[in-house]
Parts: C-alpha cells; sequence; structure tokens
C-alpha cells in the first residue's frame, strides 16, 4: 500500500498457501516480507491427495519487499500463526500450533508444548541459491524442507498453541504469548545460534516462562524494560518485566482490567529500537455491555 496515497500498489499471489495469518517484514533493511500460511493443505492441492493425511502441509514464505515477487517457501510440520523477525535479518519466527496435526479438537490440543519455529534465512537463501528447492504442482517457487530435523528451522518447545509472538526493543528476547497456557515464553535470541549448531538443545534458548494470566494472547513493549501482554479470558493487560521473569523473580507489575476479552495489543514504537513507552492501546474483541 502506498502510504503517500493510500492506495494499493501491488497484489502478490502466494501459492502452496491458504490463510495466511502471520506477516511481518525483515527490520535491520528494505528486504524481505515473512508470511505463515496457517491452514494445512495438500500439497500440491489439486485434490488428487485430499484424503491423505501425510501430503498435507503449512509453509512459511518470503516476499521480496522490493518486486513484491516471492522468494522462497518452506515447509514445515504443524500449523503456524504469529510471525516476527530479529533485528540484525538472521532469523524469521512463526508460532506453531496443532503439532499433532490432528483434525479435531482434542487432537489439536492433546500436547502440553508445541513450538517456536525459527527460519536460519542465511542457510535458506544458500540453499536456494544452490538448488536445492523443490517446486510444488504448476508453482516454480522453490520449497525447501523444514520440517523437524532440517537444517534451515529450529523447533522450540514452548507451551502451548502459542499465539503470538514479539521481539523487544533490545533485539535479545522474542516473547511468545502461551495462549492455551497461562504462561508467556522468553526465548533469547543469541542462544538460538548455539542451538543450530547443535551445541544446546533447543529448550535451552527459553530463558524465562512467567504466568501472566489465563489465555495470553500477544505482547507489546515500553522502553523501560516491560512487556505488555494482552489476556483474552481475564480480560486484562498485564505488565511486567522482562529482567526480573529472566531473574526468576515475580516479573508481574500490574493488571489492568480492559473491556473486554483483548485480543491484539501494541504500544507507541513498541516493536522498533525507538519505543518511547507512552501508551498502549488494547484492542478488545467484544463488546458486551459496552454498546448500551
Amino acid at each position: 500500500i502506498r502510504l503517500d496515497h493510500f492506495v494499493t500498489d501491488a497484489i502478490t499471489e502466494t501459492p502452496n498457501s491458504q490463510g495466511t495469518h502471520g506477516i511481518f517484514p525483515s527490520r535491520h533493511k528494505l528486504d524481505g516480507v515473512y508470511c505463515n500460511s496457517e491452514f494445512r493443505i495438500p500439497l500440491p492441492n489439486d485434490g488428487r491427495d485430499v484424503n491423505d493425511p501425510k501430503k498435507y502441509g503449512a509453509l512459511h514464505t518470503c516476499v521480496d519487499a522490493k518486486t513484491m515477487k516471492v522468494r522462497w517457501q518452506v515447509q514445515v510440520d504443524g500449523n503456524m500463526d504469529l510471525c516476527a523477525t530479529d533485528y540484525q535479518g538472521k532469523y524469521s519466527m512463526a508460532c506453531c500450533y496443532n503439532s499433532e496435526e490432528g483434525v479435531t479438537l482434542a487432537e489439536m490440543i492433546a500436547a502440553d508444548r508445541d513450538y517456536l519455529i525459527v527460519f536460519n534465512l542465511e542457510r535458506i537463501e544458500e540453499a536456494v541459491k544452490a538448488g536445492k528447492g523443490t517446486a510444488i504442482g504448476t508453482s516454480k517457487i522453490p520449497v525447501l524442507d523444514g520440517r523437524k530435523g532440517s537444517p534451515y528451522t529450529l523447533y522450540i518447545p514452548v507451551p502451548k498453541s502459542p499465539h503470538g509472538v514479539n521481539v523487544d526493543p533490545t533485539g535479545r528476547y522474542a516473547v511468545c504469548a502461551g495462549k492455551l497456557s497461562p504462561t508467556v515464553s522468553v526465548v533469547d535470541l543469541e542462544k538460538v545460534g548455539e542451538a543450530f549448531a547443535g551445541k544446546i538443545k533447543p529448550r535451552d534458548c527459553v530463558v524465562a516462562e512467567p504466568e501472566v494470566g489465563l489465555g495470553p494472547l500477544h505482547t507489546a513493549f515500553d522502553n523501560r524494560g516491560n512487556a505488555y501482554t494482552s489476556i483474552f479470558i481475564d480480560s486484562v493487560v498485564t505488565q511486567w518485566n522482562i529482567a526480573d521473569a529472566v531473574a526468576g523473580g515475580n516479573p508481574v507489575k500490574q493488571k489492568l482490567d480492559v473491556h473486554y476479552q483483548i485480543g491484539h495489543i501494541n504500544a507507541s514504537m513498541s516493536e522498533t529500537k525507538e519505543a518511547d513507552g507512552n501508551w498502549v492501546i488494547a484492542l478488545n474483541k467484544f463488546s458486551k455491555d459496552r454498546f448500551l
């Protein structure tokens, strides 16, 4: 969208993908836009394998921010929700739920942990340049296999059906909101490289997991080291301190009632290094009695 005229500038189709939900641009420079297909579909989706669950998959897609052309896609295990990127151009990320790849509610929420999937952008770009991608169906876009055990992805276990992932203004921590867990998981991005190298286990990247309330969904940040997580079931915004959480103390500073069932949340300049800590905006899903 052209922000000088507020008109649509380009529309790009992402092949092999349905229900694009999470989307986030590169932060370090104008480079890629990363998109998560939330729904698992047959690959290729031409009807031949509609009854074969093993043929279903979801794809993480990179769109060139300058040309609006699709560069590559990576297939993953499970369904994907929200997306994020680091500040250095090393990683994009996706919250993964339904790692069980179930089709009923009981099957989809059976596991106590799902994943934050981290994509190693350097490895992916090198593999694509080396011609290691394969095309799916009629699309010519190179697709890499990023399922468990792949060199292109890291599956960090976090509870439970995680929804939003947000990176704090220091660029060090990614915060995953548990949705079906009362916790948020703080992932130290400085440890991710060690995990990709096999020096530590993926779970070792999680350095804190404080309880913040029932139904955490998204997190915003100020310039004082605090995070603000939207809590859907409790209808509150929980303010908590990242350093206190990492140190193992009680990080919760305040719980503020909001009307009602908050979903998305944002703060002024929140996901930049210039976060100013002036305003937090609660986007509430339900009106209930507020319209009377």
